[in-house]
């Protein structure tokens, strides 16, 4: 015990003695750490999150397109759709008699960055995320006038919206600024409880509320008509012309099959249905590529940083020669000049390793909430996972092995000459 805390000592020395050089070294492995670590993270975290966002849907129906981009716009509120579905083809679909029950959902609109979903009352009442959790107010009621509107929980947080708040509309998704309907203002009945899904940060009205904002529109822009007073549009029809999506639950999963298939030859208008999970998995294909360049990168950054410490203690041989020549002298065995060698090394990597860490928990409180509030992604700074376990103790085990490297090498060296070392 004493000779190991002595040789403990005698490292901690050896490295005080080239700080600025390790310093540098510890600062390379920490941020090889990081990297790997918020990979992993962020991997975990979005996989998490996307498979929670919905539950208990069995289809997704939309125009024809890609399954992942109607997943990603219907569901993430990522991305635009390409075109929208009839009104009389989503009420056709609600009818077939396999179907249990339908949400139809319409986007294009926003408020402050934040997704407008219009739907009815079916969204409250079927929606579900998770394992097949329900949607539940947390503060008010669902929308009933048609001014009224829903936010998510984070909509509500981030904004500082109680109950009674008035709020305006804009027309676009919510990375684009078009024009406001100002003339129109909402009114906050209800704020839904958390979900940690893109519910969250959707504000939601009734359909007819959407079809009211945009009477008179052409195009995308106000025309001539459009700045009907909001106590007369209820004076005008106010039936959805389109939707976005709609989400399906059918009374038998058996079915899911034959409904999609009536879906696909639906002679009204070409339209498609998705399952979700089935989307879920063509998505992370796409993205496995990207996954693998950006791991590959930071074990490449990894590398670099262990043969830079390998480098290092090679380098530092030659200025050490005298100084492990002494310690040969007074009675150190080779084998413990090996182990002191180790022990640096097993220093370094493992203060690189720790200070990995909790500078990825540092990064991860600081970048959450624009994580949250852009993609959805909901991290937790302290989670800890068997694998991001693994991947420090291989760092650390690997940083070790590459400190074998110069002390097999001052293992060989003698110590005369050592001892004779010429200035």
């Amino acid at each position: 015990m004493k000779k190991l805390r002595a040789m403990f000592l005698i490292a901690c020395h050896s490295a005080m003695n080239r700080k600025e050089t390790l310093v540098w070294l510890v600062l390379a492995i920490a941020l090889s750490s990081i990297s790997i670590l918020g990979i992993e993270r962020l991997r975990n975290a979005a996989k998490e999150n996307f498979s929670q966002a919905v539950s208990g849907t069995d289809l997704i129906v939309g125009p024809r397109s890609s399954q992942v981009q109607l997943l990603m716009y219907s569901v993430f509120r990522i991305g635009e759709a390409s075109a929208n579905m009839s009104w009389p083809s989503a009420q056709k679909l609600a009818q077939h008699p396999a179907v249990a029950w339908t949400i139809p959902v319409a986007l294009g609109d926003s408020h402050k960055g934040f997704s407008v979903v219009g739907t009815t009352d079916a969204y409250l009442k079927y929606f579900q995320y998770a394992d097949k959790k329900s949607l539940a107010l947390q503060q008010g009621q669902w929308f009933s006038e048609l001014f009224d509107v829903v936010l998510g929980a984070d909509v509500a947080k981030q904004l500082n919206y109680g109950l009674a708040a008035k709020l305006t509309l804009s027309h676009g998704g919510a990375d684009s600024t078009g024009p406001e309907h100002s003339d129109k203002p909402f009114r906050v009945v209800g704020v839904l409880a958390p979900t940690g899904t893109p519910v969250d940060r959707s504000v939601h009205v009734s359909l007819q509320a959407l079809e009211a904002i945009h009477l008179g529109w052409e195009s995308g822009m106000p025309g001539a008509s459009a700045m009907i007073p909001a106590e007369y549009v209820t004076k005008f029809d106010l039936t959805p012309k389109s939707v976005t999506a709609v989400f399906v639950g059918l009374k038998s999963r058996v079915a899911v099959f034959e409904a999609q298939r009536y879906i696909a030859a639906f002679k009204d208008e070409p339209l498609m249905a998705v399952l979700p999970g089935v989307a879920l998995d063509q998505l992370w294909s796409l993205l496995s590529i990207a996954e693998k360049a950006m791991l590959g990168m930071a074990l490449l950054v990894g590398a670099v940083s262990l043969l830079s410490l390998m480098a290092i203690m090679l380098t530092s041989l030659a200025q050490r020669r005298r100084e492990l020549a002494v310690l040969r002298s007074i009675g150190v065995s080779p084998l413990a000049m090996v182990a002191l060698l180790l022990l640096e090394g097993a220093l370094v990597t493992g203060l690189g390793c720790v200070l990995g860490y909790l500078g990825l928990v540092t990064v991860i409180f600081i970048a959450a909430p624009w994580l949250l509030a852009h993609f959805g992604f909901l991290i937790n700074g302290w989670q800890w996972s068997n694998y991001e376990g693994l991947w420090l103790l291989s760092l650390f085990i690997v940083g070790c092995l590459v400190s074998v490297v110069p002390g097999i090498k001052a293992y060989r060296q003698s110590m005369a000459d050592g001892l004779l070392i010429k200035a």
